[in-house]
């Protein structure tokens, strides 16, 4: 399949697969519209396109559950198989192994040109007032409205060498200011702090509905200095078009539905959060000051549509997005040290909180326990594996992408002394269970569950034999497949 080049081509290949519902009866932005996505999201249904939004500005439109899961139960993934390029029968598994190959691409930079479509409306200074977008107030408890769910932030360093594209929540302040999550592990937190030695506010610009590959590659935990425009054309096979912002110099994706620019203050703090997050909490009480995001020019498409997340029990795009991400990088990471793997994926009712990892059934193990390890190990060590506090090694008999497999897999194979303690990791605060000083340091112990079966090192008439359908032989299966009906079922 071809990419799709812009976040309305992708709404179209929605609406032509059965993925979009679109709602013309009015929808409150003060919760209502997020429990309407939260719902599409845990029955799964398609995907919500409002058109009416209360006191919004007329022709905005936003779609909820962008990338998340599809009713249709033989393309479950569709919608992340759509945003990526890839066939719409593409397994999770099959995704993340697809995915993993975004290191090896050759990177193709970006292609600037004198306008697009994101340029068919300027706004500017004083006419600005954001709280006319149709900015939802997501989840009880939340500590304002987030106007970035789903958008991507584009920040470069002070002398142009790193461009980074990234996916972070930022919350409504005023008319013509937000409130932006700087977190100084992170690649913004990183390019902040080098504006903040020369002294200059960091200019940044928020797009608002850009293309499918383009929201999955900000979500992609590439290396530090590496330039996600640049990637993107590699994995596209040619160059995506950007246009340059109205007030600085930062190039934007030219098909992006709104753009809203400005700078990061050095000075000014607002407060922010507390919002629900991936972890499928919201931690009330607990907001924070952030920088404060000055806005001075917004350009958009005609009859913008803008992407909005509700963050919370899985699935939805922090799961589907960000954890397949985390899922190929790891693997790259994992084949790349020569470690003899079949597949990762981190189950997405795990609210990336788990990641299992099978071993090849072709290789021939001599210490289950030092395989358990340098697996953990690796995938600690790694940028993405910093995200996963617990890993699960599997035999290859396994699927990652069945929850209940995986479930019975780890009751059953997993002994008690064969739990894998690695002190002292990096980890991202948000994980839920921290306690305040591991959020604070933002490290903590990481585990590996060592399911690996010891009965694989006995000889083969010696194995046991799983007791499900699958043990019958396969001329007995196709004739009760077959006859299944005659039965009475």
């Amino acid at each position: 399949m071809k990419p799709l080049k812009s976040f309305r081509e992708y709404v179209n290949t929605l609406k032509e697969h059965n993925e979009i519902v679109s709602i013309n009866q009015e929808v409150d932005w003060n919760l209502e519209m997020s429990a309407i996505i939260r719902r599409a999201y845990e029955l799964p249904s398609p995907a919500p396109l409002f058109k009416n939004i209360k006191d919004s500005i007329p022709g905005f439109e936003v779609l909820g559950a962008p990338v998340g899961m599809s009713p249709n139960k033989e393309h479950p993934f569709i919608r992340v198989a759509l945003s990526l390029g890839l066939p719409i029968n593409t397994s999770g598994p099959k995704l993340v192994e697809a995915w993993s190959n975004l290191h090896d691409v050759k990177p193709i930079p970006p292609r600037l040109v004198e306008t697009g479509e994101c340029k068919e409306n300027k706004v500017f200074g004083d006419e600005i007032d954001l709280t006319k977008l149709p900015v939802p107030f997501i989840h009880v408890g939340d500590g304002g409205r987030y106007i970035n769910t789903y958008g991507i932030l584009i920040v470069r360093t002070p002398d142009g060498s790193w461009i980074n594209w990234s996916i972070s929540r930022v919350m409504l302040d005023g008319p013509r200011s937000m409130a932006g999550v700087v977190i100084a592990s992170q690649d913004i937190g990183k390019i902040y702090e080098e504006w903040n030695k020369i002294g200059k506010e960091m200019p940044f610009a928020l797009c608002l509905g850009v293309d499918p590959g383009i929201a999955m590659i900000a979500g992609y935990p590439l290396p530090d200095n590496v330039n996600e425009g640049e990637m993107i054309g590699g994995w596209y096979g040619e160059a995506i078009d950007v246009v340059k912002c109205e007030t600085s110099d930062l190039e934007v994706p030219a098909t992006s539905e709104i753009v809203i620019e400005g700078t990061a203050s050095l000075k000014d703090k607002v407060p922010e959060g507390p919002m629900g997050e991936y972890a499928g909490y919201t931690w009330v009480g607990h907001g924070k000051s952030v920088p404060l995001f000055h806005v001075n020019a917004m350009t958009h498409r005609n009859n913008p549509i803008m992407p909005v997340t509700a963050a919370g029990i899985p699935p939805e795009e922090n799961h589907t997005n960000w954890g397949v991400a985390i899922a190929a990088s790891i693997q790259n990471a994992l084949k790349h040290k020569g470690l003899p793997i079949k597949e990762c994926f981190i189950p997405l009712e795990s609210a990336v909180h788990w990641l299992v990892v099978t071993v090849d059934s072709n290789y021939k193990r001599d210490d289950d326990a030092k395989l358990a390890y340098e697996i953990g190990k690796t995938v600690f060590e790694s940028k993405a594996g910093s995200y996963v506090p617990k890993v699960i090694v599997l035999d290859d008999d396994i699927d990652t992408s069945d929850l209940n497999r995986v479930v019975w897999a780890f009751a059953t194979r997993h002994h008690p002394d064969n739990r894998i303690i690695i002190p002292n990791q990096k980890v991202l605060p948000l994980v839920a269970y921290l306690d305040k000083k591991e959020k604070s340091e933002a490290r903590t112990n990481k585990v590996v569950y060592n399911c690996l079966s010891p009965s694989k090192h006995l000889d083969k008439d010696k194995q046991p034999i799983e007791a499900s359908f699958g043990s019958y032989s396969e001329e007995l299966r196709n004739k009760i497949i077959n006859n299944w009906e005659k039965y009475g079922f």
